[in-house]
């Protein structure tokens, strides 16, 4: 913990707080599972623990989520070890979410009290948890990890998994079974683990980590959801990044190709604190996907946030010092606002031509209240709102505050800043 509580403080001196990638900064995650759905990218992935040190410390799953690539909600923990899968021992790695009829299935690599490793499957009827075990057992147990799962165009689901090997097998359309045997497929060269399968314009492709450790990012095409991996394919990504492994998840979304991966850049971070990132690429006009390199930059925002919809406060481009919790209220807040140097970028929200008059925001604080100061561009901005937070009464004793807005007009960048101890559960403007 004394890790992340210095996250603040070391982001704003090494200057990295303008930069939007790694994309969360509230706890290390990993192991990137991006899922369009409804019109939403839903981001699962797993969480490393801060007081890893000399191997990996995973016990939950965690799931965010966008509407412009650029600002991203928390919804927290979706499952996890000790609620979800328990059986499982150790090791919540990487997972992948699909739905299919109206059930999200979520796969989930643990460790078994044989040591071994094997993939659960968690099943819930909305795309933010909770998620219960199907079987209540492992789905496959030949001892290895990272599942990805697809649905082809003709129904046929299928589940790839690896390290050392690479396996599939294809799911039975309630997709917790399988028919025929799990088979071994001939790995693409220098596949390590991390299979990515998906398909676009009629070509599937298999992207993975390999060549060992430190770990690229390669991929190969084909004809068929099974192979053969023999088709064009190369490097999308250099082993860099201060995390020996990396793994990745390709979407596209509102006419953009998206890459996600991870990396060991925020403060503290490293190979066994990891962060997400994202990058946006195009294909070539054969398929193929070109070489990625790693920026703090990130994917340029699709469109703009709405001024005027309740927004949750987790919902973050970039920060330091604040964390989030679930609150009484069903939804994760921010908190530790009084931490050193603590802020909340929000990237481009629209207040339109009219601009703003009024702010409203929900907080609650056990003792001595604060002030929650809104400005637009940075920091240390022009400061559009100053909200006095009460004392409530009590860290889960929410109020809604409204204070009045100057200033606001067009799209901006939106900083939080705060004063004072408390927690923050969302913010609405109100036009002119």
């Amino acid at each position: 913990m004394k890790r992340l509580l210095s996250l603040g403080l070391l982001l704003a001196s090494i200057g990295q707080a303008v930069a939007d990638n790694p994309i969360i900064q509230t706890i290390y995650t990993a192991d990137p599972a991006p899922y369009v759905y409804n019109d939403t990218i839903w981001l699962f992935a797993d969480h490393d623990e801060d007081a890893a040190s000399s191997f990996f410390l995973m016990k939950e799953w965690r799931l965010y989520s966008s509407t412009d690539v650029a600002n991203w909600q928390d919804w927290g923990t979706v499952a996890s070890l000790s609620s979800t899968f328990k059986w499982a021992t150790d090791r919540a790695w990487a997972p992948q979410t699909i739905e299919r009829n109206g059930v999200f299935y979520m796969y989930c690599p643990v460790q078994i009290s044989s040591g071994a490793m094997a993939i659960g499957v968690a099943t819930s009827k909305s795309i933010t948890g909770p998620y219960v075990d199907a079987l209540g057992k492992a789905l496959v147990s030949n001892n290895n990890i990272d599942p990805t799962v697809f649905i082809d165009d003709d129904g046929q689901a299928y589940m790839y998994w690896a390290n050392p090997g690479l396996y599939y097998v294809k799911l039975n359309k309630d997709m917790i079974s399988y028919s025929g045997s799990i088979v071994s497929a001939s790995k693409p060269n220098g596949l390590v683990e991390a299979p990515w399968l998906h398909k676009r314009n009629g070509k599937y492709y298999l992207s993975y980590a390999s060549n060992g450790i430190p770990e690229s990012i390669s991929y190969s095409m084909s004809t068929s959801p099974i192979g053969p991996w023999t088709g064009k394919g190369g490097t999308i990504m250099a082993a860099a990044g201060g995390s020996f492994t990396n793994h990745q998840g390709i979407i596209d979304y509102k006419n953009q190709s998206l890459f996600f991966y991870h990396d060991g850049s925020l403060p503290g971070g490293g190979g066994y604190h990891r962060s997400i990132c994202i990058e946006d690429f195009k294909y070539g006009s054969d398929g193929s996907i070109p070489t990625i390199k790693m920026t703090t930059t990130g994917s340029a925002q699709i469109g703009s946030l709405n001024a005027y919809v309740q927004t949750s406060a987790t919902t973050i481009a970039f920060s330091s010092g604040v964390k989030t919790e679930k609150y009484s209220e069903g939804f994760m807040h921010v908190t530790k606002t009084n931490a050193n140097g603590a802020y909340i970028k929000v990237k481009g929200v629209d207040f339109g031509s009219a601009g703003a008059s009024l702010l409203s925001v929900r907080v609650a604080s056990s003792s001595g209240g604060g002030k929650l100061i809104a400005s637009l561009g940075s920091k240390t901005g022009t400061v559009i709102s100053t909200c006095n937070v009460p004392s409530t009464g009590g860290t889960q004793k929410w109020e809604t505050v409204n204070c009045s807005v100057t200033g606001a007009k067009g799209k901006n960048d939106l900083y939080w800043t705060f004063s004072g101890d408390f927690g923050f559960a969302w913010w609405r403007f109100t036009a002119s």
